[in-house]
């Protein structure tokens, strides 16, 4: 078994003497082993071209379309009730064993075609009125989910593009950890030859060029998983590279935080689909109540009889009113007016919980965009620190000043310091996507996304 302390400096004594340039993201993959070529480069998508593809393809969306066009189709049925009748046509042709008396062509025949035409109009039904505002409120519904599920879709392609953005970010600070590390490699075995340091010091960089390397490795792993899911959300489904965004501090919102959730809860679309979800549960009830009143009906029927197609030996018209009141039909109405009564409660249930919870859901995603945006502006301070302590404890370590240790401490801090600006950008970002998808409205301009 080889010594740690051996091999620790057969690592040493094999790492070039100068920077190297770090590998490229995926280097070393290949279509044998399950991934994508490196020769093969992806598509480059701009956020504004990935939300537009994204929606059309997120099921949750299609889905809220199609309850759209099913919701329209019902408040059209419901406006038409009022100005057309229900028709029925149909045609019946029999054959019989015997001849029989045909009543169309006063003959014996064996057999009987029976046309008839019928229409039918209420003329006094509350079931009409309440119908009408039961698929309005269905489609104020169905429009409300559409935009949520706009929103939620839009949030998801965010999420997924920012991903990609700050793992290629994180991979940038992973290369130039790699590189420093390998120049203060460099850096100690000169040391070490002219005597200045100890052999320790080569031995402690190269264990940080290894734990760089390390790291390097995990964040490219990343970056290709990433690329893979924003491929999956725009329709790529070998992978998708996201196009730069602007590195500005994020802007500031232009509304406060009262103002956040009063506009939450009038145009935020779970808000709306709530409040026309409890709409719709009343018109539902009170057509239920309307099974108590009796209703008026006109109805027409024409009938042909003959023994060929298209019957036309005898014709028969008539014209019926019909008043139907109901008394009772074995407890079935009671149970129907029951459960309506039941669904409205739950709808309104949910639509005031929704309104209760809106100050603390819309104060809390208000108050993470401000954290971001503020944690990004001390991160930004943090890193010309960390680089500023890093020139400093690189500058005195080859003079001989201070220790390897200071030095491998300033080279962390300032690799730590880069990563939570990265971090604190795309917080700031998922955070602000959040807050518009809850409020169901863009509020600050996406600067370089291609809108």
């Amino acid at each position: 078994m080889i010594p740690l302390g051996l091999l620790l400096v057969g690592l040493v004594s094999a790492a070039p003497a100068g920077p190297v340039p770090p590998p490229h993201p995926g280097a070393g993959r290949s279509a044998a082993a399950g991934g994508i070529p490196d020769t093969v480069p992806l598509p480059v998508i701009t956020l504004a071209e990935a939300l537009e593809r994204a929606v059309r393809l997120n099921p949750d969306y299609v889905r809220a379309v199609g309850q759209v066009g099913d919701a329209e189709w019902g408040r059209r049925a419901a406006r038409l009730a009022f100005f057309l009748p229900a028709v029925t046509a149909n045609l019946d042709y029999t054959k019989y064993s015997t001849r029989f008396f045909n009543i169309g062509t006063g003959s014996l025949v064996s057999t009987s075609v029976v046309g008839r035409l019928d229409a039918r109009y209420e003329i006094l039904s509350a079931r009409k009125l309440t119908e009408l505002a039961r698929t309005q409120a269905e489609l104020d519904a169905a429009q409300a989910t559409e935009a949520q599920a706009r929103f939620q879709a839009a949030l998801l392609t965010e999420s997924a593009y920012y991903a990609v953005l700050a793992d290629r970010e994180f991979t940038r600070v992973a290369e130039d950890r790699v590189a420093r590390a390998r120049e203060q490699l460099a850096a100690a075995r000169a040391l070490v030859t002219s005597g200045a340091a100890v052999q320790t010091d080569s031995l402690q960089v190269a264990l940080e060029l290894t734990r760089a390397l390390v790291d390097l490795l995990q964040q490219q792993s990343s970056l290709r998983v990433s690329r893979l899911e924003l491929g999956r959300r725009v329709g790529f489904p070998g992978g998708a590279d996201a196009a730069p965004l602007d590195t500005m501090a994020p802007a500031p919102l232009p509304l406060s935080v009262e103002e956040a959730i009063a506009r939450a809860v009038a145009q935020g679309p779970e808000y709306r689909t709530a409040r026309a979800r409890e709409r719709a549960a009343l018109a539902f009830l009170r057509g239920r109540r309307g099974a108590y009143l009796p209703t008026l009906s006109l109805s027409g029927a024409h009938t042909r009889f003959d023994d060929h197609v298209f019957p036309s030996a005898r014709n028969v018209s008539s014209l019926t009113i019909t008043l139907n009141y109901p008394l009772w039909n074995n407890g079935d109405r009671e149970i129907q007016l029951s459960q309506a009564r039941t669904d409205l409660d739950v709808a309104r249930a949910i639509r005031a919980d929704l309104e209760r919870a809106a100050a603390r859901d819309v104060t809390a995603a208000y108050e993470a965009y401000e954290t971001a945006r503020a944690r990004f502006g001390l991160a930004e301070t943090a890193l010309a620190v960390a680089r500023e302590n890093y020139r400093v404890q690189e500058t005195r370590y080859r003079a001989g000043a201070t220790t390897v240790l200071d030095l491998l401490e300033a080279q962390v801090a300032l690799t730590q310091a880069q990563a939570d600006l990265v971090d604190a950008r795309f917080n700031a970002r998922l955070a602000l996507a959040s807050l518009e998808a809850m409020l169901g409205a863009r509020l600050v301009p996406h600067q370089g996304d291609g809108s």
